[in-house]
């Protein structure tokens, strides 16, 4: 039998998978309610989400939603929003094509001329800094304008201290970008155009009750074999298996998974797996999340703040013309930029938010609510990952080990359940 710890979009997902494969799982997770940080709540009447704000319509992220009967569920956000940059007093439209990069006024003339000279620079250096990498391959200006803030935003992090090896030399590989990235760019964007029209790019999605939904449904088909409110106390080894120790009693397993983030991870592998100890010195950006309610006109996804910029902001989620979420905006602050951030009291983090969505946008908001997350960082600290090592039947699956986002998290749980598959029949395999 497989035991998950963790009943997040990973977890879930793995469970999911392996009983398509009929292989026995159960799940335990310390919290009470599913989903991990895939949260919702509502105040005042208003849908807020705590974690992701939304995904994306890839073929991954369709077929769960078909399997799990979620399609009338389903939210898309209206075809061609724009994504913003706030950039030298001003919210400027990031250009999605080659009509769009030539008019754009977030990058000047000679910005734009020294990101054309991208495919005649060299590959990427496996030691070097994402910043580094983005600034030399399409400029300075290119980099703080938009390239920094959008990539340093998906992590909370400076892209200064975001390694090629362990982070965007990944993305680029699973892509199958070898030389120019932007030539891959464009290629890519004629493939999406010949596919889906001419706008090309794969819609938002959300559900009409939140992103939670998308979890709640895996653990409603399977709360069976989930145990919430049901913490791992102590993992053992008995006999080269291993035994979890709950509440209710102990749990003798063929292999584990941990879904948990790194330092819990190494918190309960610490007795039977010192190796696993250098994951408790992954970084996490501690990042403050403020929901408003604005009466804005702008419309689009939302908007990134420009490295150059002296605000606290480090991006904006527009809920209300993603989703017709009435008046919500989610708006994020600190991270690497300014992690002490998260030290002051909700009234003056409430009080930036909203002072700084006033300057950029002009419209006056109020606070619904102000929560804390930590997200990994996939800086420097990564290199710990290189020390790590487990237990045979011991298997990592976070985001902080493999790709994040939605899209992402499924992904790793359909190769971590092949994996699985293919050991649990193996003929006669040893304990």
């Amino acid at each position: 039998m497989i035991a998950i710890i963790g009943a997040g979009i990973t977890g879930l997902t793995l469970a999911h998978e392996l009983a398509r494969r009929e292989i026995d799982f159960i799940v335990f997770d310390a919290a009470h309610e599913p989903g991990g940080v895939m949260r919702t709540i509502r105040v005042d009447g208003s849908l807020l989400e705590l974690g992701p704000q939304r995904t994306r319509l890839t073929p991954i992220v369709e077929s769960l939603i078909t399997e799990l009967g979620l399609e009338d569920e389903v939210l898309t956000a209206p075809p061609d929003l724009p994504l913003l940059v706030y950039r030298k007093g001003k919210l400027r439209r990031v250009p999605f094509s080659v009509g769009a990069a030539l008019s754009t006024d977030l990058i000047s003339w000679p910005g734009k001329l020294r990101v054309l000279a991208e495919p005649f620079t060299r590959g990427p250096d496996p030691e070097e800094s994402v910043g580094g990498f983005l600034t030399r391959k399409f400029g300075r200006e290119a980099y703080l304008a938009m390239l920094g803030p959008l990539y340093g935003g998906l992590y909370a992090s400076d892209p200064m201290d975001m390694m090629m090896r362990y982070s965007l030399s990944r993305a680029l590989a699973e892509f199958g970008i070898e030389g120019s990235i932007l030539a891959a760019l464009l290629r890519r964007a004629r493939a999406r155009r010949k596919a889906k029209g001419e706008g090309g790019r794969v819609p938002p999605l959300s559900f009409q009750n939140g992103m939670n939904t998308l979890p709640r449904a895996l653990y409603e088909r399977y709360q069976d074999r989930v145990h919430l409110g049901n913490p791992i106390l102590r993992v053992r080894e008995v006999d080269g298996r291993p035994i979890l120790e709950t509440p209710a009693g102990q749990v003798e397993a063929s292999e584990i998974v941990l879904t948990t983030p790194a330092e819990t991870t190494a918190h309960l592998l610490a007795e039977v797996a010192p190796g696993a100890a250098p994951l408790a010195r992954l970084r996490y950006n501690p990042l403050v999340v403020v929901h408003l309610r604005a009466d804005c006109p702008i419309e689009g996804m939302g908007y990134q703040v420009a490295l150059d910029e002296g605000l606290e902001t480090r991006g904006v989620s527009f809920n209300h013309s993603l989703f017709g979420r009435e008046g919500v905006y989610t708006v994020y602050l600190g991270g690497a930029k300014n992690p002490d951030l998260v030290r002051l009291a909700d009234l003056q983090l409430g009080g930036i938010a909203a002072a700084e969505f006033e300057l950029v946008t002009g419209a006056t908001a109020e606070v619904l609510n102000v929560s804390r997350v930590g997200m990994p960082a996939w800086d420097r600290s990564w290199v710990a990952l290189d020390q790590v090592e487990l237990p045979p039947w011991a298997h990592l699956a976070s985001n902080y080990e493999s790709r994040a986002g939605v899209p992402g998290r499924l992904a790793r749980a359909q190769q971590l359940a092949e994996r699985l598959t293919r050991r649990a029949r193996e003929p006669l395999r040893a304990p």
